[in-house]
């Protein structure tokens, strides 16, 4: 699975990526540029899959200091787990971005280094494109297929892997290159792989009520 729509996912959503039959990532070597922001504000709030099983805690939420914490229950009916995850945002040419390191996924997410690349690198990148329409927040996640085909043409520079079943894509290149490669190629998704609404309610409130109907469910 793309490591990243499964954190979003985990983080997020419920249904985020494993969207891909079978096993399908893109890790960039560089980060998305030199102008990279720790929050977007628009983020701050709390965020839920309008998809989802509201006896299922899937979510995250963005504090006052714009901290991203992914919503986690590691045993139904006990209380919450909120969990720190670093996102960075990169604003460019009209469009937003979202940036995480691999090693910052450590503990939600089970990552192995990325094939086919020699030596390993210490960290690599995932990127998403986002998109704020009102109350609801749109993810894009890199189209791996497709990345695929622009490295198979040598429109991109770096590593494939594939084995039945996964496919896994490393594009090479400095900041500079990032940032140029997500402006001149069609390297995300055409339709949002998730979605997530704003709620109104507090952290507190949504855990407050979650377990009122976990409870409810065992009676």
């Amino acid at each position: 699975m793309n490591p990243l729509s499964g954190l979003l996912r985990y983080l997020a959503l419920g249904l985020l990526l494993l969207t891909l039959a079978g096993c399908e990532e893109t890790r960039f070597e560089s980060p998305l540029g030199d102008n990279i922001e720790t929050c977007d504000t628009r983020w701050k709030g709390l965020w839920l899959n309008p998809k989802g099983d509201d006896r299922e805690a899937e979510g995250l939420f963005v504090d006052a200091e714009c901290r991203l914490l992914v919503i986690t229950q590691p045993e139904k009916g006990g209380p919450l787990k909120p969990v720190h995850v670093p996102l960075n945002f990169v604003h460019a040419g009209g469009k937003d971005y979202v940036v995480v390191a691999d090693d910052q996924l450590k503990g939600l997410v089970d990552l192995d280094p990325p094939p086919a690349v020699t030596p390993k690198p210490a960290r690599s990148y995932f990127f998403a494109r986002y998109r704020l329409r009102g109350d609801r927040l749109e993810i894009y996640y890199a189209d791996t297929q497709r990345i695929a085909k622009l490295l198979i043409d040598d429109k991109l520079r770096g590593t494939l892997s594939k084995t039945p079943g996964t496919l896994h894509a490393y594009v090479m290149g400095d900041r500079a290159t990032m940032l140029d490669i997500v402006r001149r190629l069609p390297v995300f998704a055409d339709k949002p792989g998730a979605v997530l609404a704003r709620s109104t309610q507090s952290l507190e409130d949504y855990e407050r009520d979650l377990l009122r109907r976990q409870r409810h469910d065992r009676r």
